[in-house]
């Protein structure tokens, strides 16, 4: 029986953790009454239309080769002088 002394320590963790968890997560705290949480949530509602949205801008789609094409960063060329592989 003296073998199986050294599982006390984490049982009594294990138990003082349970109680801990149970304590904390009782009911009563806090609770908001059900026609004042959804007044609540009607007015975070309308408060979140009134305010106007960002839109993003269409991103131009690139032409899809099928063959990986490493970017060079332009130097003060222009375009006619570039070369091109094709």
């Amino acid at each position: 029986m003296e073998i199986l002394l050294w599982l006390v320590p984490p049982v009594v963790v294990t138990v003082v953790a349970m109680a801990w968890v149970g304590w904390l997560g009782r009911e009563g705290r806090g609770e908001v009454d059900h026609d004042e949480a959804v007044r609540r949530l009607g007015a975070a509602l309308e408060r979140d239309a009134d305010r106007p949205r960002a839109t993003r801008l269409p991103r131009r789609r690139e032409r899809s080769t099928g063959v990986a094409v490493r970017r060079t960063p332009r130097t003060g060329d222009s375009p006619r002088e570039q070369r091109r592989a094709s």
